[in-house]
């Protein structure tokens, strides 16, 4: 009998769960940033192996939200939640140890699916540290994402942990998002490695067009931002910037669909885009609804 299921991934931001994602499916589907909230949306990683699929579950990090975007970032983890087989909690160990995820999450009731505990970016802290670690939180797993150690043994447990069931994907399949999807995240990620301060909390992108058929292929996407001083930060002198941002990406893009890119990359201003439902529902956020009180 075959087994297949959701592994949901969760945690603070900047608790590497992309880095996991990417190294568990053996390619990079993730952005990957130092600043956290990079991840806005659920992406989704299929592993299949030998008698076993993993549909893998990264998420946005777990926040107290201040405006809709960070309310839909937060309803996508806790539907994440509500849809999964196994949760991997991720943590950073160097940040000591870890609220439980009830509590992180702030969950009213305990998720149906078990929950291993995972400090992560193991290759951060010395032995003394880990053995503290493992003394306050016992049960607990160590891995780095980055290296690889203790990845294998990790997914291994999740993957026994998995309801018997036939494969709910083609065993070829890697995701089940569009490579317009991956096109923008990996403008965006380059458009992060550019950029300092608020500009980064403040963008969005957007593929216009994606033209498979044509040599190269043509895709024109728009980033976003909120006024007008972020558009000129993100241009910079002379177009240097946006540039370098367009060089970037279209590199990553072309590693991805493995075929030559026309990247025409525009940038435009939609003032608060962030706080605006219609603006959000565009980029494909939605926000849950808040419960009313009697």
């Amino acid at each position: 009998m075959t087994r297949a299921g959701i592994v949901t991934v969760v945690g603070k931001p900047n608790a590497g769960k992309s880095t996991f994602l990417n190294r568990v499916v053996g390619q990079k589907l993730s952005i990957v940033s130092a600043k956290p909230q990079s991840t806005r949306d659920r992406i989704v990683g299929i592993v299949t192996e030998g008698d076993t699929q993993m549909i893998v579950f990264d998420t946005p990090g777990l926040l107290n939200p201040r405006y809709a975007l960070h309310r839909a970032m937060r309803g996508t983890a806790l539907e994440a939640l509500t849809d999964a087989d196994v949760i991997l909690y991720l943590a950073d160990a160097a940040d000591g140890p870890a609220p439980s995820l009830a509590e992180a999450a702030e969950l009213a009731l305990p998720p149906r699916a078990p929950v291993i505990m995972v400090y992560n970016k193991l290759d951060t802290i010395d032995a003394d540290r880990r053995m503290r670690l493992a003394k306050s939180t016992p049960g607990a797993r160590f891995i780095s994402a980055l290296t690889g150690e203790g990845v294998s043994d990790l997914v291994e447990e999740a993957r026994v942990a998995l309801p018997e069931s036939p494969f709910l994907y083609d065993a070829d399949d890697v995701s089940t998002q569009t490579l317009r999807f991956f096109a923008a995240e990996l403008v965006r990620e380059s458009a992060l490695e550019q950029l300092d301060e608020e500009v980064p909390y403040s963008l969005a992108c957007e593929i216009e067009e994606f033209r498979e058929t044509r040599t190269p292929v043509y895709i024109r996407a728009v980033l976003y931002v909120e006024r007008e001083t972020q558009k000129h930060i993100l241009i910079g002198a002379k177009g240097a910037r946006i540039k370098e941002i367009g060089r970037s990406a279209r590199v990553k893009i072309e590693a991805l669909i493995e075929q030559k890119v026309y990247l025409d990359l525009w940038v435009k201003v939609l003032p608060n885009w962030r706080k605006n439902s219609g603006a959000l529902a565009r980029f494909g956020y939605r926000i849950p609804e808040e419960k009313k009180s009697r």
